[in-house]
């Protein structure tokens, strides 16, 4: 039997992984300027906890979470996320996807999936392929230490190693290193009432 030997990573690309990654833990989104589906006025609903990655660490898991704001807002009476570190219909931070579909274009998923579970990141194969077709645009990326890392992972890992402060980074800080991706519009095949209903199908399920 063939035993696949785990992927050789640069020690201190991994580190600087994981130090963005734990720079998020428990950070909170507050603000969102209007109501993304009508453009209204909104006011302040409540605050939920959501899942931004899972990590491995000395082989056990750790999920990774971010508190964000809802609103509700004031003309159509819907309910809406403050702006986060998310792609439009995933429930993986930006910055994970960013790093999936970086390794994908340059290799097969499978070891792709490898190469982030050697970095201890938790993502599927499956999840690696599906990022890679739905999120093909350009993703500036630069060489370190022999490995191609995506810009908003390297400029998380700065910011963490700046913050004198303990704890995660403001929300601000990180949704300028992420390129606000929750701001990015839906894909052309989303219409608005699909988009509702699923939202409304996601409340549902977190409350």
């Amino acid at each position: 039997m063939h035993i696949m030997k785990p992927p050789r990573i640069p020690p201190m690309a991994v580190d600087i992984i994981q130090t963005a990654l734990s720079a998020i833990d428990g950070a909170v989104f507050t603000d969102l300027a209007t109501c993304p589906y009508c453009g209204g006025m909104v006011s302040g609903y409540d605050n939920k906890t959501r899942q931004f990655a899972v990590v491995e660490e000395q082989e056990m898991r750790r999920t990774i979470q971010i508190r964000v704001k809802r609103f509700r807002c004031r003309e159509c009476n819907k309910l809406c996320y403050a702006d986060q570190p998310f792609y439009p219909d995933t429930r993986i931070g930006s910055p994970v996807v960013d790093l999936s579909v970086t390794l994908t274009a340059n290799m097969p998923a499978t070891r792709a999936a490898r190469v982030l579970s050697s970095v201890g990141i938790c993502v599927d194969r499956t999840s690696c392929l599906l990022f890679a077709r739905r999120f093909r645009q350009d993703i500036r990326t630069a060489e370190v230490f022999g490995m191609r890392i995506p810009f908003s992972i390297l400029t998380l890992s700065n910011l963490a190693a700046r913050n004198f402060e303990s704890g995660p980074l403001p929300g601000s800080d990180i949704l300028t290193a992420c390129g606000f991706p929750s701001a990015f519009h839906a894909a052309p095949d989303v219409s608005l009432d699909k988009r509702n209903n699923r939202d409304e199908h996601n409340e549902r399920e977190e409350r």
